[in-house]
């Protein structure tokens, strides 16, 4: 007999070699009916794994986000076989599950069309039909090699090799045999929703050196209510875009002779940037921050000091040499602000310090991967570095967690997932510092993040290589989760660079370092705002508030005098006082998503009025100007 223990404590006898299914089918029939895997003992593990001792046990249904991505991934499988019998010879990648769905890697000669996906669309679904039991093999990991070699399959033969373990596993769909840990479902028809969505250039484990093999993706889900919920909100999306908003609205560019991931910002991006720079400003000197500005080059023994050299190099730009000594672009700001604190001795008294900097930075990122202003090359942190006593930690992390919450609601974010980032388990490695220094650094967050009642989850082998961080995902108006805040403590880089205060026994102690940011990169951080709002900001961030529109050159002289009265009230606000009909300058200023469209005509003119079109009202009727004055000083002051 063995004994099972179930999550909610309840332990229960069955025979020897009782499959996980056959387990779930006797704690009740529903269970049976949408178990999907397991943990046992924390593995992941089929419904036909035998149970030969003692375990605990969670079964993974339909009804969780796990039970989710084992039938993504069983999907990718099919959609793997799928292309095989359609594309004899082909060679496989990888097909792992990602958020929201999944994808395959393809070694074919056939360029994927979009006839392609509906042919192999079709295929899946007489897989899926024909019931094809996800049959597991475990086998020695040389004579695995040699099975790949034979079917010709490259990619696979160098993965196996790349595994330490002595065995592999495999997993069987009659003809279709391939690499993976999995668990699977039991048979293909468990899959009942599921689309393949496009096809993208990818270098095999993304390395611009390597063939460039093509991606399929796809989703899948449980119910077709769902996928079609998932396929509408890829169309809004779509519509959101912010690399075609940011064209129609003249904000940014990209130019392949400038470098790829390299923004450019035009005249109206950079206007809302700079306001949104300066808000971030005004609000951090209100918490008693300073800013700080810091170079954007150093030498390369400070990186290696820091640990960046060993633990980030692959993210760094090469050397570069400097009258015989070899400097690299700044990746990080934050040995730039331990430099200027060792610049004099710091009592106790002085703590904490706050320091923000609005830091450009390099990194080298991969050219499948730039995406628009969400992945870019060099952008620019909403960086700060916090110097404090061991006491000070939990207070200065609740104060920033405070500050996160307020800028993020004063740009419209209310909803977001909040992630507890700490050392993976076995993967010293991985991290610098000492033990105990971590778990100090760790129970620090988690007990802030406690006091706040605010939901985390903890995500276990997350942490930067140098400490633990509160991870803040912030939901667009569409459900969508984008990286935001991040709230970092670290007792490593204090140690690395010997960073001390004088306490109030007169002795040396180490300093605490917080590094955050709390709106995160501001090149996405504006991408974000662009597809939350579709391009239509409120008016305090809108690049351009209001613009007049003359109906006959008889108003050009009264349009000119109210846009210079409302440049004097710091309004961002622009005249169009073209020959064109005013139905068309009402479109190109709608089409331009402008807050405010102020008509004049003679009456207008005649009488000191203006003709108020909002985007978010429409017509809204002839106000006298002090009092439209009055009530967009409201809107922007309240941050409407």
């Amino acid at each position: 007999m063995v004994k099972v223990t179930l999550p909610d404590g309840t332990k229960k006898d069955f025979e020897d070699n009782i499959t996980i299914g056959e387990v779930a089918s006797n704690i009740n029939s529903k269970m049976g009916g949408i178990a999907l895997a397991a943990r046992a003992d924390g593995v992941l593990v089929d419904l036909n794994y035998p149970i030969k001792d003692d375990i605990s046990l969670s079964v993974i249904t339909e009804e969780t986000q796990e039970g989710l991505e084992i039938i993504r991934h069983s999907t990718a499988h099919i959609m793997a076989q799928a292309v095989c019998r359609l594309f004899p010879g082909v060679k496989l990648g990888i097909g792992p599950t990602i958020e929201n769905g999944f994808y395959y890697d393809f070694d074919c000669p056939n360029h994927f069309t979009t006839e392609d996906l509906k042919k192999i669309e079709d295929e899946m679904l007489k897989i899926i039909k024909e019931d094809i039991r996800f049959e597991r093999t475990d086998m020695p990991r040389e004579l695995a090699v040699k099975e790949m070699e034979k079917s010709g399959q490259p990619y696979k033969v160098e993965l196996i090799r790349d595994i330490e373990d002595d065995t592999v596993s495999f997993y069987r769909q009659n003809e279709f045999v391939d690499l993976c840990r999995g668990p699977h479902i039991q048979k293909t028809g468990r899959v009942k929703s599921f689309k393949l969505l496009s096809v993208a250039g990818a270098y095999w484990r993304g390395k611009e050196t390597n063939s460039m093999l093509q991606r399929i993706y796809g989703t899948a889900f449980f119910t077709n209510e769902d996928l079609k919920k998932y396929l509408k909100m890829l169309e809004e999306a779509e519509k959101r875009d912010h690399r075609k908003i940011g064209k129609d609205l003249d904000l940014f560019s990209f130019h392949e002779d400038g470098g790829a991931g390299l923004a450019f910002w035009h005249p109206k991006g950079a206007r809302m940037r700079s306001i949104i720079e300066d808000f971030w400003r005004q609000e951090h000197f209100r918490r008693g921050y300073e800013i700080l500005y810091s170079p954007h080059i150093a030498k390369i023994n400070l990186w290696k000091t820091s640990g960046h050299w060993d633990f980030y190099r692959e993210s760094m730009y090469s050397p570069i040499d400097v009258d015989g000594h070899e400097y690299i672009l700044k990746p990080m700001n934050c040995p730039f602000a331990v430099l200027i604190y060792k610049t004099k001795l710091h009592s106790y008294r002085d703590l904490p310090l706050r320091w923000g900097e609005l830091g450009t930075v390099y990194r080298y990122e991969r050219s499948g991967v730039l995406h628009g202003l969400l992945r870019v090359r060099g952008f620019t942190q909403d960086d700060a570095h916090i110097f404090c006593t061991p006491d000070q930690l939990e207070q200065e992390i609740l104060e920033v967690i405070k500050l996160a919450q307020f800028m993020l609601s004063s740009f419209g974010f209310n909803e977001y997932e909040i992630e507890l980032s700490v050392r993976g388990k076995g993967e010293k490695e991985k991290y610098i510092g000492r033990d105990d220094v971590w778990d100090h650094a760790e129970d620090a967050l988690k007990i802030a993040l406690e006091k706040t009642g605010l939901h985390y989850t903890r995500m276990e082998g997350e942490a930067k290589f140098y400490g633990p961080a509160i991870d803040i995902k912030v939901k667009d108006a569409i459900g969508r989760g984008w990286q935001g805040p991040t709230i970092q403590v670290d007792f490593n880089l204090p140690e690395r660079f010997d960073v001390n205060y004088v306490g109030s026994d007169g002795y040396h102690h180490r300093v605490v370092m917080i590094h955050r940011t709390v709106m995160g990169a501001m090149e996405r951080f504006i991408g974000c705002l662009i597809e939350h709002f579709a391009g239509d900001f409120p008016l305090w961030i809108a690049p351009i508030q209001m613009r007049i529109l003359s109906i006959t050159d008889a108003q050009i002289d009264y349009a000119k005098k109210l846009q210079t009265e409302l440049l004097l009230k710091n309004f961002r606000v622009e005249c169009d006082i073209g020959n064109n009909k005013i139905g068309y300058k009402i479109r190109e200023g709608t089409l331009q998503k402008i807050p405010y469209l102020l008509i004049v005509g003679n009456k207008e003119m005649e009488e000191g009025l203006v003709a108020v079109r909002s985007r978010k009202n429409g017509d809204e009727g002839v106000l006298p100007v002090r009092d439209f004055i009055s009530k967009v000083e409201e809107e922007v002051r309240e941050k409407k």
